[in-house]
């Protein structure tokens, strides 16, 4: 049985990526690999917990002493590594802290893998997920690709281009298999709700004011999380040693058009007049080093391996807003804190 950790596993992205892999692969073990940050919220992962082919294990990836004895104890085939601070504002608050484990956490998984499959890193692969943000921003034209140089802004894009440096020089110096995707934005179930679409979900249900940066001018081009966990699954299966792979959805679109659409699906849904909702939309001052505009070109990705997203935003995001709705007890466990009991009632004494 192939045996595969994936890092950060209890996240947005990554509870989607290891429920696909539970559930499409029974002969793969996955182990979840995840701290429990304030993002990580086992409760996402429900619908799995009790798989004979899923488990948990809480631990920290800046630990190399924790990493070492894990790699010893489970022998892992690969790594799929998700784990990272993702919130930009929150990085510009505390760089240091994304620093630590966006760039000291992978590069003790890095050295920990290449150590542990020594002789036979033809029969392994680590696996890092980034982002499009360290391409930094583009103008009204253009788009990212693979060969895009790179041009952090924030110090969160900046400790992801680290960390993807890194992952390219274990391969290039030691013949470690890597690969590296690099995805736009993402939205659907599971979102933690500091991010733009689930927070004004959660702020138009209540009629609470939905902050807008700016204008609402910037432009982000966003991938339902299913088609990015597709994605990763046929990259981790089928992509070359060494290579990367841009994400994207071919899609497009300004903060203030995106927010006038989720108050317009969710005035039908919520049987309030048209425009009702609308009134809700709040500039507050820009954020520091706010990139204007990404926009990810996917040809590599469709021409090598086939990927294509398999619905439209508005379909995707039709789909958000519903879930969001039928699950208000998961919305309000994050909301208040809640959640984070979960590992103690359902894991701790296992």
């Amino acid at each position: 049985m192939q045996k595969i950790i994936v890092t950060g596993g209890a996240g947005f992205i990554g509870s989607h990526v290891v429920r696909r892999f539970v559930k499409n692969y029974p002969q793969y073990q996955i182990i979840n690999l995840d701290k429990l940050t304030y993002a990580g919220n086992l409760a996402n992962l429900k619908d799995i917990e009790h798989e004979p082919n899923y488990r948990f294990v809480k631990g920290d990836i800046v630990d190399s002493a924790f990493i070492i004895d894990l790699f010893e104890k489970e022998n892992p085939d690969a790594v799929i590594h998700l784990a990272a601070e993702s919130h930009v504002d929150r990085s510009i608050t505390n760089p240091l802290e994304f620093v630590m484990t966006n760039v000291v956490g992978t590069v003790t998984l890095l050295n920990v893998a290449r150590n542990h499959w020594k002789g036979k890193y033809d029969k392994t692969r680590f696996y890092h997920v980034s982002t499009d943000e360290v391409y930094g921003s583009l103008g009204e034209g253009g788009m990212f690709t693979e060969t895009t140089n790179y041009d952090p802004h924030s110090p969160y894009s900046a400790s992801k281009a680290s960390s993807d440096h890194f992952v390219r020089a274990y391969h290039d110096t030691y013949g470690l298999d890597t690969v590296i995707s690099n995805c736009s934005n993402n939205y659907g179930s599971y979102h933690f709700p500091e991010k733009l679409i689930p927070l004004a979900i959660n702020n138009i249900k209540q009629s609470k004011p939905v902050p807008v940066y700016g204008k609402g001018e910037n432009i982000r081009d966003w991938l339902w999380v299913e088609d990015h966990a597709r994605a990763i699954d046929l990259i981790f299966h089928r992509a070359k040693a060494g290579s990367t792979y841009n994400i994207g959805g071919h899609n497009e679109w300004k903060n203030i058009d995106l927010i006038r659409l989720l108050c317009s699906i969710l005035d039908r849904k919520l049987g309030r007049a048209e425009g009702e909702s609308a009134k809700l939309i709040t500039f507050v001052t820009d954020r520091a080093g706010h990139d204007l505009r990404y926009a990810i070109d996917a040809t590599k990705l469709k021409n090598e391996l086939g990927w294509m997203p398999s619905i439209t935003f508005e379909e995707g995001l039709e789909k958000t807003v519903d879930w969001y709705l039928a699950n208000e007890d998961w919305l309000n466990d994050v909301t208040s804190g809640h959640y984070q009991q979960y590992y103690n009632e359902q894991y701790a004494n296992r």
